[in-house]
Formats: structure tokens, C-alpha cells, sequence
């Protein structure tokens, strides 16, 4: 049996891209949607037998529908909340075991995942980090003395790098993170959380550097561009 579970968060509106369905549901040009894509390499890289949760909002049924092998919860505030709160819904519903999660509007390539097998082996909690781009609207972080995350938000000053969406928590900071999750206003990023559990917690939190593959979050037409090109 696998020694994670796995989720996605599917429940955001998307309206930037200005698609009529959930970003997730995406189609690229591999003719699968961003989130099948995602469960793909997942479950090639990992175990068939994974169990993957998915966090649904907007337009649920499609989102159902559309992947009918997968556990879901539904984050009824999608409109009116943040990632931090479909994440709260997602680790509340998952077991005992550690938490590889992903925005749902990630793509990224499936050997990517190889690089993450050691620190989920070893129950690390992880944050995957891009060395090669610190731009100014992406989520950033800093390091501590001892290699750490510190800080990982937006608005952080002199980061080192940008996080991609794609995280671990491990079994034993789990508690930690829900208890800050809940503690985060309604419209801050699951990121909140992490830096909250980190200062308050003592959570050790290392960044995983996988620039050598492609990884993108798709917001805007450019990014769906990109993403379909990092196909190829």
C-alpha cells in the first residue's frame, strides 16, 4: 500500500483563464485535462492504488463527472475562500498518513515527481521550489540557517526562488498544519498556513529544487501556451 495520499485542489472559479468550466477540467494539447494528467503521473509514478482527494467547488459535477476514480470534498465557500480553506477540507478528510498535494492547475513533467520520492519516503515535509524564476506576483520564499523554509508568501522580500504548487506535509506536522489552516483568514493561500505552523509550530519545512523540469501554473492563455509547449 502506498505510504501517502494524495490531493488535488479542483474548487477554485478560474476566472482569469475565462474558460466556462473548472480550470482543472483544462484540455491540453495531449488531448487530457490538466487534473487527468496530474492523477497520470501520479499514479505511473507512485502506485495505481493511490488515494487521491480531490477539493471541488466550482461546477462540482463537472469536476466529478469527469474523474470518477477519485474521493472528493467539497469546500461549499469556493467563492468566498481561498486555497487555505480547500486544503483545510482536503487534509481533514485524508487519514493518518503524510499529504503530497497539488494545485489543480498545475502542469508539470511526470519525472518530476522522482525528485519528491525520497523526502515523502522519508516523511519530509516539502515545499517544490523554482530556483530559475522569482517573479513578483508568484509565491516566494526564504531559507533559515539550517536550510529551512522561513518565510513563503507573495510578498516576500529577496526570495530565493518561487513555489510551484506541488507540497508535502508529513504525518507528524499534519495536526500542526490543519490547527493553522483554521486559523488563516478566509482569503489567505494554504502558504499562510505553512509559514503560521513554521513560526508557531516549529515545523521544519525543506524546499525541493526541481527547476531542471517543467512546471506551470496555469492562470492566464500564456501559461496554457507554455504549458502545451513543455509538453513536446
Amino acid at each position: 500500500m502506498p505510504n501517502f495520499e494524495a490531493v488535488i485542489l479542483a474548487a477554485g472559479m478560474g476566472t482569469r483563464l475565462g474558460r466556462p468550466h473548472p480550470k482543472p477540467l483544462t484540455k491540453l494539447d495531449s488531448g487530457e485535462t490538466i487534473m487527468r494528467r496530474q492523477i497520470s503521473n501520479l499514479r505511473s509514478t507512485f502506485t495505481k492504488d493511490l488515494r487521491i482527494t480531490a477539493a471541488v467547488g466550482y461546477k462540482l459535477d463537472w469536476v466529478i463527472e469527469e474523474n470518477p476514480d477519485l474521493v472528493f470534498v467539497y469546500n461549499p465557500y469556493y467563492d468566498t475562500t481561498n486555497t487555505c480553506k480547500s486544503l483545510l477540507a482536503a487534509l481533514q478528510h485524508t487519514g493518518k498518513l503524510g499529504v503530497l498535494w497539488l494545485n489543480g492547475d498545475v502542469v508539470f513533467h511526470p519525472e518530476l515527481l522522482g525528485l519528491l520520492s525520497a523526502s515523502i519516503d522519508a516523511d519530509q515535509s516539502f515545499v517544490s521550489v523554482n530556483t530559475e524564476s522569482v517573479a513578483e506576483e508568484e509565491v516566494k520564499y526564504t531559507l533559515d540557517a539550517d536550510g529551512f523554509i522561513d518565510a513563503l508568501s507573495k510578498t516576500v522580500v529577496g526570495g530565493l526562488g518561487e513555489a510551484v504548487g506541488i507540497n508535502y506535509i508529513a504525518a507528524g506536522d499534519k495536526a500542526a498544519l490543519i490547527g493553522r489552516l483554521i486559523e488563516c483568514d478566509d482569503l489567505d493561500y494554504f502558504e499562510r498556513g505553512i509559514e503560521l505552523a513554521i513560526d508557531k509550530d516549529g515545523l521544519k519545512v525543506k524546499p525541493i529544487d526541481i527547476s531542471q523540469y517543467p512546471a506551470i501554473e496555469v492562470d492566464f492563455d500564456a501559461d496554457l501556451i507554455r504549458a502545451n509547449a513543455s509538453l513536446e
